[in-house]
């Protein structure tokens, strides 16, 4: 039996809202990348903690051979691998 789809929240202390968006930056060792999730945010949330995301990316150590790009805003859509999710570069802006 498939497991019935769940509602994915925004990570925002107090926030019930669904998520809309993920905050991410593209990792690598050198031979696997992915998106490391910094958070899942609805709309009303992106702002706060995109800033709390570039916040987390400047402190982070990195081992030899790692990399990690800056965080990015991403729109979540179920279903979808990381690869596929559409980056909106336009919100990283505002």
């Amino acid at each position: 039996m498939p497991m019935p789809p769940y509602p994915v929240l925004c990570y925002a202390p107090k926030c019930s809202n669904p998520a809309q968006f993920k905050i991410a930056a593209r990792w690598s060792d050198g031979i696997t990348d992915e998106l490391k999730t910094y958070f899942l945010s609805c709309a009303d949330c992106l702002a706060k903690l995109y800033a709390i995301a570039i916040s987390k990316r400047e402190a982070c150590r990195l081992a030899p051979g790692e990399t990690l790009d800056a965080p990015g805003i991403y729109e979540l859509n179920r279903g979808e691998r990381d690869k596929a999710l559409k980056r909106r570069k336009e919100l990283e802006e505002a």
